[in-house]
């Protein structure tokens, strides 16, 4: 595969003004404003090859939304280099709109008082989309979104679920290369969010269609993404495949155990007496553990709680994707 997009060196500074304090304060920075430079995005570099659906994440403030406006042309770098299919986002702005799509969760691209239909027409306008692709496009948004109920309606009367379904199809209508996707999932319930995931892995593998999400709902990255990209205060501190990240923290996992009859915490902690384990929690006949693999394999710890106590079931899980993201910045960054 090549490169779709391609980033290196990528900064962007923002002058802000430091106000003074008080009354006196505030006529001085009339007369003489404190100005003070703002590095919001940090010498980013990455490269993502056609089809890849990669998630870029981070906290709020850490430099994710200026990426992608940088991505989509609508910032320009302080510094660095960009190209998304060989263009120059902010460059090539005319040409390069007609090759991406975007989706920011809070905001919609449809226009709020026509019906649903009237704003894909318009787009397709916009897009000189011929009418064999539209047909086409709207037969596949129906089969994967079921957007043919709602088409009729105002914009306005949509659910959120509807909405971003809606403005799914939308971003896709002209069959970009790339699609840029903020925050696709906010607000919606776990139907609509299990439809709108499901939508996106089809349209990647069938299609071929680039992606970049950026999200606070690490489900979606769980759910969507073999690679993440974690930012932050601007600077990538990860860069590589979600089962590598959890190997590089220590690849923890949790064992909870069911009983079929009630045992102490303290007798459970003696069967594990001698290995590196923690019991978590106990709560009636189910107890957790967890461990690490890379100094206790997980068969050792099954084998010695079987042979040992009455156990009638076992399930062996990752933690949460959220823990290891925490982990990543109370480490500052791990190695790449």
């Amino acid at each position: 595969m090549s490169n779709m997009i391609h980033v290196s060196g990528l900064s962007r500074d923002y002058k802000i003004t430091k106000k003074r304090e008080g009354v006196t304060g505030g006529f001085i920075d009339l007369v003489r404003p404190r100005k003070e430079t703002l590095r919001a995005v940090d010498n980013v570099a990455f490269d993502i090859e056609a089809g890849e659906l990669v998630g870029y994440i981070g906290a709020n403030g850490a430099g994710k939304s200026t990426t992608i406006k940088m991505l989509t042309g609508i910032l320009t770098p302080t510094s660095g280099e960009v190209t998304v299919g060989g263009m120059v986002p902010w460059l090539d702005r005319l040409q390069y709109t007609r090759h991406i799509g975007a989706v920011f969760g809070q905001r919609t691209q449809l226009w709020w008082d026509l019906a649903v239909v009237e704003s894909f027409r318009l787009l397709q306008k916009i897009y000189e989309v011929d009418e064999d692709t539209y047909q086409q496009q709207m037969g596949v948004f129906n089969e994967l979104l079921e957007i043919n109920d709602f088409l009729h309606q105002p914009v306005r009367k949509l659910s959120l679920g509807q909405r971003m379904r809606c403005d799914l199809a939308a971003a896709l209508l002209h069959k970009p290369k790339v699609l840029f996707l903020d925050e696709p999932t906010i607000g919606l319930d776990v139907v609509a969010k299990d439809n709108v995931r499901r939508f996106l892995r089809d349209i990647r593998q069938n299609q071929g269609v680039t992606i970049i999400l950026t999200t606070h709902d690490l489900g979606d990255i769980e759910q969507l993404c073999k690679r993440i990209i974690i930012i932050d205060q601007g600077r990538v501190h990860f860069d590589g495949l979600l089962d590598n990240l959890r190997l590089q923290t220590g690849h923890r996992v949790r064992l909870t155990v069911e009983l079929r009859e009630g045992l102490s915490s303290k007798k459970l902690a003696q069967v594990t007496d001698g290995m590196p384990v923690k019991w978590e929690s106990a709560e009636g006949l189910r107890h957790t553990v967890e461990f690490n693999r890379s100094e206790v394999p997980g068969a050792d710890v099954i084998k010695q709680l079987v042979n040992a106590c009455p156990v009638s079931d076992l399930h062996l899980a990752e933690p949460p994707i959220e823990e290891v993201v925490a982990q990543i910045y109370r480490d500052g960054g791990v190695a790449q």
